[in-house]
């Protein structure tokens, strides 16, 4: 399986768990009430595509830093420091929409 059906499959599994994570109770909903249903939604979509985003854009920098030090080995040390800024500044935008998702379903 080569690499971007790999990565469609991650987030599509992404999507379907976090659809999972915010799964009714069983109560019963509200007739004339459908904003808690799109803001469950909206949280799941958010979630699902925040986790592909990020999960793929950290692949590609890790690969590309990789690629670089592979080439080059002596700039290691100037390669890996921004990498590691760069990933956690994607996994930070990962969690802002973790953290977005569930203000959105609280209201």
């Amino acid at each position: 399986m080569n690499l971007k059906k790999t990565l469609y499959w991650i987030g599509f599994l992404a999507l379907a768990m976090s659809a999972v994570a915010f799964a009714n109770e069983g109560a019963p909903a509200v007739a004339g009430d459908a904003s808690g249903a799109y803001a469950k939604l909206g949280a799941t979509l958010a979630l699902g595509i925040a986790a592909f985003g990020g999960a793929y854009g950290q692949s590609k920098a890790a690969a590309a830093a990789l690629d670089g030090i592979a080439r080059n080995p002596a700039a290691a040390g100037k390669i890996f420091m921004p990498m590691i800024v760069g990933l956690a500044l994607i996994e930070s935008l990962v969690l802002y929409a973790f953290v977005i998702a569930f203000m959105t379903v609280g209201k």
